[in-house]
């Protein structure tokens, strides 16, 4: 880790894309990607269904239950799954919150 501060993300957290990430769909490959500076990150349908709700006005929680409602699954492994997703791309200076 760099000298920046470790953010973590909590049920209460409101996470939102680094002002210096886009997250853009190549046509050409058919998949979503994440653009950071020297860096690319390809996603899977489930990072895309979860960064698609990380705009800063939903806290992890309320993913979590809008997940859950459409995919019909457990809010609480949503939750956990999310929040250890959204950690993990926090720790890579990808998600603030």
């Amino acid at each position: 880790m760099s000298a920046r501060e470790r953010i973590l993300i909590a049920p209460t957290s409101v996470p939102r894309l680094a002002r210096h990430i886009k997250m853009r769909h190549d046509a050409q490959r058919d998949r979503w990607i994440l653009l950071g500076p020297e860096r690319v990150f390809t996603l899977d349908a489930v990072a895309v269904a979860v960064l698609q709700l990380c705009g800063g006005e939903r806290s992890v929680e309320n993913i979590a239950t809008e997940l859950a409602q459409i995919y019909a699954a457990s809010e609480q492994q949503i939750l956990a799954d999310v929040s250890a997703m959204l950690q993990d791309l926090a720790d890579k200076g990808v998600i603030t919150a």
